[in-house]
């Protein structure tokens, strides 16, 4: 996996791809409008290991904040209803 990192002289320490100046935030707004891993990779010649890191590491952070429900995902994909 590409390394993230965070650095208070790179883009205001916010996470990027280790060796750019692309943030973490720019991979999921690309993401979120629309935009393919094998274009994003076209952009701005990255590889697809270093976006699927970006993703993995928002989804580490939402995970830490936000523990994922896993008790009931059975249920969920059986088509039950939570207790």
């Amino acid at each position: 996996m590409a390394k993230i990192i965070t650095n208070p002289k790179v883009m205001l320490g916010k996470p990027v791809i280790a060796g750019t100046r692309i943030t973490v935030e720019l991979i999921l707004n690309l993401v979120e409008h629309g935009q393919t891993i094998p274009e994003i990779m076209d952009d701005y010649d990255l590889t697809e290991d270093q976006i699927r890191s970006a993703i993995k590491y928002a989804k580490k952070g939402l995970e830490e904040r936000f523990p994922p429900q896993t008790a009931y995902a059975h249920e969920i994909f059986a088509g039950r209803k939570h207790r």
